[in-house]
């Protein structure tokens, strides 16, 4: 199986002719190339307590990369640079620390079990699929601005690069998501770079020109592995489909997964995809934000949908209410209807590309009554994320893992940030395996139960899948429930109803309860107006054979 580590990047650089200088020119196309260790983006964290008080927190693959003494008590804080950090709560017994790195703008979740007299865990840098420690790939392009322009265009993976700088044969660039810096050499036949965290050298990759591939078109299968799922004997068998995704009248398809009455009946992953490699959920990452309001109104953090959002806004963005807005609850957040004039593309941007996104939104004029009506878009889901941090006494992103993650048995997973950097972004982003999202489904149709074990109140599930608005943005003018959307699809005369996470560029989860099933589809079609085309398999493929 091929695994490519896409760099996604976004550059321009200026095009020198001195003669001792590369011709960037020469350097238009794929390159290829390998770590100097395979394993050196899966790096290992060591806390070693030397006193009741003092330890030193260590981050190595084959060498030390950081390494930084602290007081140790029950929660840890820890600075290791600009954009990076160690968060942790060490257990009553003092065997664990669950904790999160907090890399630029993604979160990681990093568990140190206690060894001896130090604690260890892992920090894995190749889980997205952008960054496998296999082979990497960089693409370079002629830009569409003026001539001396080039550029580096994302295959697969959207790591979003600036700072670039070019001095004669010299480059450099960081990403904006991970943190991570970039800087090295073009050279006659190869590009040269290391990679970076903070100013500390990880690994070096050389770049060759790459040899023109196929398309990717092996298709991965998965046995038994312990998740918690279980794998039916009765497997289905989507022919037609696969020849599709081969011949690619079917595009941008990585993953399909199917589970009838609790077993997984198909499970393959396509263009060099696999079980281990978490997926960008965009939006469908909202569904997983209603679970989590769901739960804190279960624990009574919450204490029920009808309260007031600037109840919990902080102090210095009060000045924002008005009549109107004092009237939005936690309920017309979770059904998109506000009254905020933040939905419409336009706006997302603005809101996204501005300095203070919660400025930005609370600023918004209101246009509609709250609760009278919703048009889809992500800043009110932003809101709950923010209301809801500003009632909790530990981070949402702990919350988050103790509450929900942890008893699905969730670990390999990253969650994006808002602008801030500080809080998880409610508004999507999340990256889950296939698997894990299709565990979330599960949980939903099981009604809020996963393994025997109850984890979100039937109450809320129930709630959660009413219809509650109806999107009148949207063609289809889809009923809404909380961050979930209803769909029916006619299969042989017959109409199914479907109650859908959907996220940008084909990310679906699918829970059809009256066929005891969940589907999850995963794709990369973000640019191609091929979102929709994840529907269109579930309708011609998908529910026929279930029904079948």
């Amino acid at each position: 199986m091929f695994k490519n580590l896409t760099l996604s990047l976004l550059l321009c650089f200026s095009f020198f002719t001195s003669c001792a200088q590369q011709n960037i020119v020469d350097f238009i196309g794929e390159w290829e190339g390998k770590t100097t260790n395979k394993d050196a983006l899966n790096l290992d964290i060591i806390v070693k307590k030397l006193s009741e008080e003092d330890a030193v927190f260590t981050l190595s693959n084959n060498k030390e990369i950081i390494t930084k003494k602290f007081k140790f008590d029950n929660r840890i804080n820890l600075a290791l640079g600009d954009n990076l950090i160690f968060s942790g709560i060490v257990n009553d017994g003092q065997s664990e620390i669950n904790g999160f790195i907090k890399s630029k703008r993604y979160l990681y979740p990093a568990k140190l079990y206690k060894k001896g007299d130090h604690f260890e865990g892992k920090w894995n840098l190749s889980i997205i699929h952008y960054l496998q420690p296999q082979s990497l790939r960089l693409t370079i392009k002629e830009g569409g601005g003026s001539d001396d322009e080039y550029r580096a265009y994302p295959i697969l993976g959207n790591l979003w690069c600036n700072n670039f700088k070019k001095k004669n044969n010299s480059i450099s660039f960081t990403d904006s998501n991970t943190g991570l810096e970039f800087d090295g050499q073009l050279k006659p036949s190869e590009v040269v770079l290391n990679i970076s965290l903070e100013g500390n050298f990880i690994t070096k990759t050389s770049f060759k020109k790459s040899i023109k591939h196929k398309k990717d078109t092996s298709i991965n299968e998965n046995f038994q592995i312990n998740d918690g799922w279980e794998l039916s004997k009765n497997r289905l068998v989507l022919q037609k489909m696969e020849e599709g995704i081969r011949n690619d009248s079917l595009v941008g398809i990585e993953g399909i997964l199917i589970a009838k009455n609790g077993k997984i009946t198909y499970e393959k992953y396509f263009a060099g995809f696999n079980v281990n490699i978490p997926h960008g959920m965009r939006s469908a990452s909202k569904s997983i934000s209603s679970a989590i309001i769901g739960i804190a109104i279960d624990d009574k953090i919450i204490e029920s949908v009808d309260k007031k959002l600037y109840d919990f806004i902080p102090q210095a963005y009060q000045y924002t209410k008005d009549t109107l807005k004092s009237k939005i609850t936690i309920k017309d957040l979770l059904t998109m209807s506000s009254g905020l004039d933040v939905n419409n593309k336009a706006y997302e941007e603005y809101y996204q590309e501005s300095n203070n996104w919660l400025k930005t939104v609370l600023e918004a004029p209101m246009v509609k009554v709250p609760g009278t009506y919703a048009d889809y878009g992500s800043a009110n889901p932003f809101l709950l994320g923010v209301y809801l941090s500003n009632r909790l006494d530990v981070p949402l992103e702990f919350y988050m893992a103790d509450k929900l993650f942890s008893p699905l048995g969730i670990t390999n997973y990253i969650l994006n940030t808002d602008d801030t950097k500080a809080i998880p972004y409610f508004g999507g982003g999340f990256h889950l395996t296939p698997r894990d999202m299709l565990k979330f489904g599960q949980l939903y149709l099981n009604e809020g139960v996963w393994n025997s074990k109850r984890i979100i109140s039937e109450n809320w599930i129930r709630e959660s899948f009413k219809k509650h608005t109806r999107l009148q943005d949207r063609r289809d003018k889809n009923q809404y429930g909380y961050l979930w959307w209803h769909d029916t699809y006619i299969i042989n005369e017959e109409a199914i109803t479907s109650i859908e996470a959907r996220g940008a560029g084909g990310q679906f989860i699918f829970i059809v309860p009256a066929l005891e099933s969940v589907v999850v589809i995963t794709a990369g079609n973000y640019r191609n107006r091929k979102g929709n085309q994840s529907r269109e398999i579930f309708a011609k493929y998908i529910l026929p054979a279930l029904l079948n």
